[in-house]
């Protein structure tokens, strides 16, 4: 594949990006605390965590593997830093989140498959065909920053997981208003570190695939953390007004 076909096809996904995102300010996807049986037939959510996630890591290693001799210390770097999300939302965090019972669509599972299959490959693509990291990149500012702004997501995205999943004991499926820290400001602290997290990821690879990545990060989780914001206001009658949804002080 030449790189202006596979340019191309990464700029069609970030369009289809920007659609989703305008789909799901009107539709709430029906998984977590949005559940709907009427989307079709339900699996475990832990489960189902697992299936949606799994994906990404074996496509990108597959192109990774089989064009090894591409890739030099910058390049593994990157590959493990996204990798080390991955490996926790797929064998970590299924495990620890406390919600016995829970279920979600199969129809969720199968759509955050391909997405996440498209972004195995867009990003294992570019890694195993079009990448080129001179090893001065470690200093260059952009992945500096990067990496600064991509550790501050992780911290503030398990720290928010950490608050949520304190506040349920064992086998609980009640839901109570998060208090203190970021949740004084915003909703979703997790998403908002999650978000952040993508932005410095593609500050330090400096890629389209990258870029695109943040997009549909963007695309998914803002409209998430609106109606999950929505969804807090319209469940306790005292929910705190001053609160955003997922960034302090604007959404």
């Amino acid at each position: 594949m030449t790189y202006s076909l596979y340019q191309t096809i990464i700029y069609c996904w970030m369009a289809i990006g920007l659609a989703t995102f305008i789909l799901l300010l009107k539709v709430t996807a029906p998984y977590g605390r949005h559940t709907k049986t009427s989307w079709g037939p339900l699996i475990s959510n832990r489960l189902g965590w697992m299936i949606m996630e799994l994906p990404v890591m074996i496509v990108l290693m597959c192109f990774v593997l089989t064009n090894i001799e591409n890739q030099n210390a910058v390049t593994w770097f990157l590959i493990a830093a996204f990798m080390f999300h991955y490996i926790n939302r797929t064998f970590i965090f299924p495990f620890r989140i406390r919600t016995s019972g829970k279920k979600m669509p199969l129809v969720i599972v199968g759509s955050a498959v391909f997405f996440n299959l498209v972004n195995g490959f867009s990003l294992g693509y570019y890694f195993g065909h079009f990448a080129h990291y001179d090893l001065d990149w470690f200093v260059d500012l952009k992945f500096i920053s990067g990496l600064i702004i991509f550790i501050s997501g992780i911290i503030i995205n398990w720290n928010a997981d950490n608050k949520l999943i304190a506040l349920r004991k064992p086998n609980e499926t009640r839901y109570v208003i998060p208090q203190g820290w970021l949740f004084s400001y915003i909703s979703c602290p997790n998403l908002f570190g999650e978000i952040i997290e993508w932005f410095g990821f593609a500050l330090m690879c400096w890629n389209l695939p990258a870029l695109s990545f943040f997009i549909w990060t963007c695309a998914n989780l803002i409209p998430r953390a609106l109606s999950h914001h929505k969804w807090y206001k319209e469940k306790f009658a005292d929910y705190p007004q001053n609160r955003k949804a997922v960034i302090p002080y604007l959404i």
